[in-house]
């Protein structure tokens, strides 16, 4: 059960997806309260041109800077689209999606080894994390986590009562951007980990699991950190088991989205014996921020 982990390369993904589980845990929970799934989405697939262009120019540590520039691009433009009103926002956002993702795929396809380039930036390789990468991700956890403390009950206020939330003289924009970007930056710290597919998983199930448990957000962000926790574990070590002991092989990140949407339907029996009829359980956001 831990032997596998005193394997340096397993221990650095253990490591990365640690780290991960520290931002993904409270950000899913606001993905899931303002319902932005499609947007996580769109913004995973919206850096793939990013992460192709990076490591076009400078390999794989260009990978982390290239995907940067295009999270945070992407995320101002959806804020922008969203917020004109032109078309609707699911609209808005597949246009950016469909946009982004083929400009990507163009690009790698010109390479000799598009096969094996686009399963890398697709599926992520969290076994070959170096210890630079896992101490870009830890600076970047951070960066995120104070984002996140400096305007979390900002962005709630603005969740739950929009209205309210600009009457008291809050500016909605810069609240809905302040949250795209921190979900960008998400997507930019797991994408070189779990590849751009996988790692709308890690913003989404793990809020979705913990509100079969609770309705009260900050209990949502732990039990969700806990449950990506355990998915890694989990996951790491099944695929370990099942390459090395019946040589059957078994993608390490696969395996942890694999445990965590397993996580979640084991709870859902549970979920269903809670009533609650909404996000919020009928309690107010103070009350659920407590």
């Amino acid at each position: 059960m831990i032997e596998p982990f005193a394997v340096p390369f397993m221990a650095r993904a253990l490591a990365e997806l640690a780290l991960l589980a520290l931002i993904c845990g409270p950000v899913s929970v606001f993905v899931f309260a303002r319902r932005l799934s499609f947007v996580s989405d769109a913004l995973t697939h919206t850096v793939f041109p990013g992460v192709v262009i990076g490591f076009l120019a400078g390999g794989v540590e260009g990978i982390f800077a290239g995907a940067l520039v295009a999270a945070v691009v992407t995320a101002v433009a959806l804020t922008l689209l969203t917020r004109a009103g032109a078309l609707s926002d699911d609209a808005s956002t597949a246009v950016v999606l469909t946009a982004m993702f083929s400009i990507g795929v163009a690009l790698v396809s010109r390479r000799s080894s598009y096969t094996s380039d686009l399963t890398t930036f697709l599926f992520g390789r969290i076994l070959t994390v170096t210890p630079s990468q896992l101490a870009e991700t830890a600076a970047l956890a951070a960066v995120i986590l104070t984002l996140l403390l400096i305007g979390a009950r900002a962005i709630i206020f603005r969740t739950f009562d929009p209205t309210g939330a600009a009457a008291a003289g809050y500016r909605v924009f810069w609240l809905d951007l302040w949250l795209n970007l921190i979900v960008a930056l998400v997507v930019v710290a797991a994408v070189r980990a779990v590849g751009t597919i996988l790692v709308v998983a890690l913003l989404i199930v793990p809020a979705a699991a913990a509100r079969m448990i609770t309705s009260r957000l900050v209990a949502m962000a732990a039990i969700g950190t806990g449950l990506i926790l355990l998915a890694s574990y989990a996951g790491l070590l099944a695929s370990w088991t099942a390459s090395v002991t019946y040589g059957f092989a078994l993608t390490s990140a696969s395996a942890v989205v694999l445990a965590l949407v397993l996580i979640y339907l084991l709870l859902l029996p549970l979920g269903a014996l809670r009533s609650a009829p909404s996000p919020t359980g009928g309690r107010s956001p103070h009350e659920l921020v407590g």
